[in-house]
Formats: C-alpha cells, sequence, structure tokens
C-alpha cells in the first residue's frame, strides 16, 4: 500500500537556514489553502528570541517556549512543538475550520491512519540527512537559570506519505524534494528529537 500527499514545496537552504519548522508549516498551510508566505509566518506569527554573552557565558531562550534565534540566522538553533502549536494558533485565530494539535508521542502508524490517510500533512521532528543527533551546544535559559543542551542536527521535515518500506516527506534541506526514507531509521530519529510532531484538525466548535 502507499499514500502520497501532494503539498506544495519550499526549500529553505538560502532564506531560511535554520527555518525548517517555519517552512514545514508553510507547506502544510500552502496545502490547505491558505496564501501564505514563510515571511509573513516568521514575521506576524512566531514568536522568537536571540542569544546573548556575558561573563564568558552564553544565555538563551528556552526553545519549547520561543523559537531560539532567527530563521534567517544559520548559527541559531530552532524550536519545538509547542512553539509551532502557538504559531499555528495563532495564524488560526478567529478561522472556523482549523486548529493545531501537538501530536508529539504518538506514534508514527498512528499518525499516517489518523492524518497521513485523510490527506493531512504532518510536521516532523528528526534530522538532517536523518543523521544521528550530536549533543551541545548548550547555554543557560534565560527565564529559568537552568543549563539546556540542544540535540544538534535537529530538522523539521512534512510528513506527506508511506509505503511497506519508506516513509515520505517534503524535506525543506538543500532542495531535497520528496524524500523515502527507511521506515525503521526515521522511527529512530524521531525518537532523537523526542518524537514532536504537529499537525491540524478539523476544529469542532
Amino acid at each position: 500500500m502507499r499514500k502520497l500527499i501532494r503539498a506544495p514545496y519550499i526549500d529553505q537552504t538560502e532564506r531560511y537556514p535554520t527555518g525548517c519548522e517555519c517552512v514545514s508549516a508553510v507547506m502544510l498551510l500552502q496545502y490547505l489553502g491558505y496564501e501564505l508566505s514563510v515571511d509573513e509566518l516568521i514575521e506576524k506569527y512566531l514568536e522568537k528570541q536571540d542569544f546573548r554573552k556575558q561573563g564568558g557565558k552564553l544565555y538563551g531562550p528556552d526553545p519549547r517556549k520561543v523559537f531560539a534565534g532567527s530563521p534567517y540566522d544559520a548559527e541559531s538553533m530552532g524550536c519545538y512543538a509547542p512553539v509551532m502549536v502557538k504559531t499555528l494558533e495563532k495564524f488560526f485565530a478567529g478561522a472556523k475550520n482549523w486548529e493545531a494539535a501537538d501530536v508529539s508521542g504518538v506514534p508514527v502508524e498512528r499518525l499516517t491512519e489518523e492524518y497521513i490517510d485523510n490527506d493531512i500533512p504532518v510536521i516532523f521532528w528528526a534530522t538532517l540527512d536523518l543523521k544521528e543527533y550530536i549533543p551541545g551546544p548548550e547555554w543557560i535559559l534565560e527565564d529559568t537559570g537552568e543549563t539546556f543542551i540542544w540535540r544538534s542536527n535537529e530538522h523539521c521535515m512534512l510528513l506527506v506519505g508511506y509505503d511497506e518500506e519508506r516513509y515520505y516527506f517534503n524535506d525543506p534541506w538543500h532542495n531535497h524534494g520528496v524524500t523515502g526514507y527507511a521506515r525503521e531509521l526515521v522511527l529512530a530519529r524521531h525518537k532523537e528529537q523526542y518524537e514532536m510532531a504537529v499537525t491540524v484538525r478539523p476544529r469542532l466548535y
């Protein structure tokens, strides 16, 4: 069995080197019929915060709360699922059709059954080219003072399909286009990035 959703494709590499989360979200929104650019999403709906150095130490934001750095900056980090949920909810404010859904931790097989089979793509965290993650860099969180360790090679793609051997993604990195990755490798890299995933569902109220 094979299923593939034909969603618009956007390459992130030149303009949005660390903006894979935003690019994946815009591919999803464009597929749903919204006219929105990546720049509009970043400027109007994404919460972001820069890093700073003080006393030889690096201080920065919590990527579970805001985007760490800027999607336009190759030296920035990125963000985690709750930030993209918040971004989508801001975009959908006042809309009657859709709402954001944090589906982190949901088994990928279930994501395909509940969303892909119903023609809804999923923003999906894994790693660049599905390489192993690298621990670090680390910084002190501005709001709590705790040390946060980033899992490098973090990457977001748009899950658009599957067959018996692979999961298929609109992978915005280096113009990869629609790319199929071996199922077991996808599961391993997804787990390394806390099994984070975000999608949308019809608003019921």
